[in-house]
């Protein structure tokens, strides 16, 4: 059997989405709209059959979840446990009775954390999105990354994380070894809006669970990811299409529209925190963690004012409209190839000019269809 073009399969998987998109069957039922993508899949002339039954079957996972998110979709009778579910591919019921059994078998030593990630763990959408408890030795080559103001570092865990349901043996099966990333907590109080719109979005770096160092800290376990988006537009500005710079900007504008749904705002979106996974060629908000809820009213204090928006650098609180101003500064950079204030010797000049609204001159090379 040839070798399945995985990058190929995700790039039709992101045209088929888009094709689907403008077509008029777009607001039927889940149902229908993934038999609309499994016809164009089928007619697709580029991929092999064993490509569009890998294609299929990525694209019917991405159902299955979104049935179980939005709660729609014809319902079935699973075999095993005899409850109704939503999923096709798996039983999210069955999966979720198979983690309770586990329950005596794992501690974090900490009643209210048990109890968090055993209530995400009774909430569990896919096999793929699964909160749990991660013993510290179960990580080698554990190496402290310089990066950024978090204190972070990366590991290989060893068994990795779930990723696939038997449903012959009704078990979980792991994914292997996996390079992650480990985060450590300052603010533990913070954890639940961590994990809530960690596991629900695929727009944001994903996040298998907690585990605890050695000197007591509370840590995230993340997606380890290829790079950001500073030095993947510095690498690849001249090879951009425009079409792969709005595709990088729609990813962008999905995850936030994804995190304002759940009544958090971000306080610091910058090039360096928007992550790329090439193999599934997407982008990602990453260091959600400096989400807080609408309703807080903290004093900012912000870290990079290239991306912050006047009323912020006046000393107003951070909110959904300056999240949206700093798409608007992360679009300039993925349209120019450039920061924001490349052209500036005084940064504090520029602030100055943001707050009197002046802000980075038009980009020459925009196609007018876009410009408008």
């Amino acid at each position: 059997m040839a070798a399945i073009r995985k990058k190929l399969i995700y790039a039709i998987i992101q045209e088929v989405f888009s094709e689907a998109d403008k077509s008029p069957n777009l607001n039927y039922d889940l149902t229908n709209q993934q038999k609309l993508l499994d016809e164009i899949i089928f007619a697709n002339k580029s991929l092999t059959k064993d490509e569009k039954a890998e294609t299929v079957r990525i694209i019917t996972e991405s159902y299955d979840y979104f049935r179980i998110i939005k709660n729609e979709g014809e319902r079935r009778i699973c075999e095993n446990c005899q409850y109704e579910c939503l999923a096709t591919f798996y039983c999210e019921i069955c999966i979720r009775n198979y983690l309770k059994e586990y329950y005596p078998n794992w501690t974090s030593g900490n009643d209210g954390i048990d109890n968090l990630i055993q209530n995400f763990q009774m909430e569990t959408i896919a096999p793929t999105r699964i909160i749990e408890w991660i013993p510290y030795n179960n990580f080698r080559n554990i190496k402290y990354l310089p990066e950024g103001a978090s204190e972070i570092y990366t590991a290989k865990w060893t068994d990795g994380p779930y990723d696939k349901w038997d449903s012959k043996k009704q078990q979980l099966k792991r994914f292997g070894m996996l390079k992650v990333i480990l985060k450590k907590l300052v603010k533990v109080k913070r954890v639940k809006s961590h994990l809530t719109i960690s596991n629900k979005f695929s727009g944001i770096v994903k996040c298998f669970g907690l585990t605890i160092n050695p000197e007591g800290y509370y840590m995230l376990v993340l997606q380890q990811m290829d790079t950001n988006l500073r030095e993947y537009i510095q690498q690849n500005h001249n090879k951009l299409t425009w079409k792969e710079r709005i595709d990088i900007i729609c990813d962008i504008i999905k995850a936030l529209y994804e995190i304002h749904k759940e009544k958090a705002i971000l306080t610091y979106l910058h090039p360096r925190n928007i992550l790329y996974l090439q193999s599934a060629n997407l982008w990602c908000i990453y260091d959600h963690g400096l989400c807080r809820s609408a309703d807080e009213s903290p004093k900012f204090k912000y870290g990079s004012y290239t991306y912050t928006a006047p009323e912020v650098l006046k000393g107003k609180c951070c909110s959904f409209a300056s999240d949206i101003y700093s798409i608007g500064m992360l679009m300039w950079e993925i349209s120019s190839g450039k920061p924001p204030l490349y052209d500036y010797d005084n940064p504090f000049e520029f602030s100055i000019n943001i707050i009197n609204g002046i802000g980075p001159k038009m980009v020459s090379e925009i196609p007018l269809d876009i410009n408008s």
